[in-house]
C-alpha cells in the first residue's frame, strides 16, 4: 500500500495520511505540493497511477475539481484500476460528486467502488468512520422540508427537492450516537440532530483550555449513554446503520424558523447559471436589522474563470440565483455578491471558509466589488 497525499502537512487531515499513518504501519508515503494539485490536477492522479495499491484522501471539492478541469489528452496512460481507496472527507459528501468523478475515469480502470465517503474530525484524531472499499455507495434521497425539521425521511431521487446525501460508512473502533443539540436528548435512526463521538481516539481536550463543554459531555438520560462524550458541531443522523452527514451547527441558516443548509443553497446556486464558479461560493446568514429583525440570507460567489467580470451579466446572473433559490428553498436571498475567482476565502485543505467571508462581508470588504442586492431586488 501506498499514501499518495497533497493536502498541507498543516492539515489534520494531511498529517495522519501522509506522516502519522504510514509512519506507525510503515507503508511508502507519497507527498505533492498542494499548490501543484491546484494548478493542475491530474498531477494528482498520475501519483495514484504510478503506485499500484493507492490510498487517498481529499474534500468533496476535490473529486469534482479533478473531473472538471483535467482533459482527455491528460488521461492518456493514466491506470486508475490499481487505486485501492479513494477516501472523500471534510464536508458532506454528494453523491453526485462520486458519479461525476468516476465517468469522468472510468475509462481510466477507475473502480466505483473505490471511493469511500468517510466522516472526521481533529479532535477524534480525524478518522470517525468511514464506508469500506469495495462497498457500493450508500445513497439517501431525503425529503428537504422534512430535514429542515430534523427529521430524515424517504424522498424520490428525481424530485427536485430532494436533498441528496452519501452515507458516511460506519464507526472504527469507537461510537457514535446522534443528540439533541440544546436538551442533549439521545436520538433514534432517521433523526438529525449533532453527531457524538466516544472512543480512544477522542482528545482530552483543548490546549490550556481544559475539557470545557466540548470534550467528556454527557446525554440527558445518563443511564442510557453515560458521559465523557465528544460534542463534534456537526449534524446528521444515522440511515440504515450508516452515519449520514448533513451540515454543521454553527453554519445553519434558520429564517421564521425554519433550517436550512448552507451547502444545499449553494448547490443550488451554482447549478442556477454556468457563470457561477463551482465549489467557490459561500451562503450564509447576517443580522436582520430594521424594525422587523431576524436574519438575512447573503451568498458571496466567484464567477468563472472563463468570463471577465467587466463582460459578466451581473443581473441576470442574480436573477437566475435567486429565482432558483426560492422555487427549491423558498428563501428569499437579500443580497448576492458575485467576485473574481479567489476573492472567497478557503480554509487549509481547501474549503470555502464560509465564517471567514461572512465576516468580510459584514466588515464591507466585497463593497468595491459588483453587488447585486439593488438589481436583485428589482428582479
Amino acid at each position: 500500500m501506498t499514501c499518495v497525499g497533497w493536502l498541507p502537512l498543516y492539515h489534520d487531515m494531511g498529517l495522519v495520511l501522509s506522516i502519522a499513518a504510514p509512519v506507525t504501519r510503515g507503508v511508502l508515503s507519497v507527498l505533492m505540493d498542494p499548490a501543484a494539485f491546484l494548478h493542475e490536477p491530474v498531477r494528482w492522479l498520475r501519483l495514484l497511477s504510478a503506485h499500484p495499491n493507492a490510498v487517498s484522501a481529499a474534500p468533496n471539492f476535490a473529486y469534482d475539481y479533478c473531473a472538471a478541469t483535467v482533459s482527455d489528452d491528460q488521461k492518456e496512460g493514466l491506470r486508475l484500476d490499481r487505486v485501492t481507496a479513494l477516501i472523500n472527507g471534510s464536508e458532506p459528501v454528494r453523491p453526485g460528486t462520486a458519479d461525476r468523478f468516476h465517468a469522468a475515469f472510468a475509462g481510466q480502470g477507475l473502480a466505483p467502488e473505490t471511493h469511500c465517503p468517510s466522516y472526521g474530525l481533529a479532535e477524534a484524531t480525524v478518522f470517525v468512520c468511514a464506508a469500506r472499499p469495495g462497498e457500493p455507495l450508500g445513497r439517501f434521497a431525503l425529503d428537504r422540508d422534512a430535514l429542515a425539521a430534523g427529521k430524515a425521511l424517504p424522498a424520490r431521487p428525481d424530485d427536485p427537492r430532494a436533498v441528496l446525501l452519501a452515507g458516511c460508512g460506519t464507526p472504527a473502533g469507537q461510537r457514535v450516537r446522534i443528540a439533541d443539540p440544546v436538551t442533549r436528548a439521545l436520538l433514534s435512526e432517521g433523526e438529525v440532530g449533532e453527531i457524538w463521538v466516544q472512543g480512544p481516539n477522542v482528545g482530552r481536550g483543548y490546549w490550556n483550555r481544559g475539557p470545557g463543554d466540548v470534550f467528556g459531555a454527557g446525554f440527558a438520560d445518563t443511564e442510557a449513554a453515560p458521559g465523557g462524550w465528544l460534542r463534534t458541531g456537526d449534524l446528521g443522523t444515522v440511515l440504515e446503520g450508516q452515519l449520514v452527514v448533513t451540515g454543521r451547527l454553527k453554519d445553519l441558516i434558520i429564517v421564521d424558523g425554519r433550517n436550512h443548509y448552507p451547502q444545499d443553497v449553494e448547490a443550488t446556486a451554482q447549478d442556477a447559471d454556468p457563470a457561477v464558479r463551482r465549489d467557490r461560493l459561500a451562503a450564509f446568514a447576517v443580522p436582520g436589522g430594521g424594525a422587523g429583525g431576524g436574519e438575512r440570507v447573503v451568498i458571496v460567489a466567484e464567477h468563472a474563470r472563463t468570463v471577465r467580470l467587466a463582460e459578466l451579466d451581473v443581473p441576470a446572473v442574480v436573477r437566475a440565483v435567486r429565482g432558483a433559490v426560492s422555487a427549491r428553498h423558498g428563501l428569499r436571498l437579500a443580497d448576492i455578491v458575485v467576485v473574481p475567482p479567489g476573492t472567497v476565502p478557503r480554509t487549509s485543505s481547501g474549503k470555502v471558509s464560509r465564517a471567514l467571508t461572512r465576516a468580510r462581508y459584514l466588515e464591507g470588504a466585497y463593497g468595491g466589488q459588483a453587488t447585486a442586492a439593488t438589481a436583485g431586488a428589482a428582479g
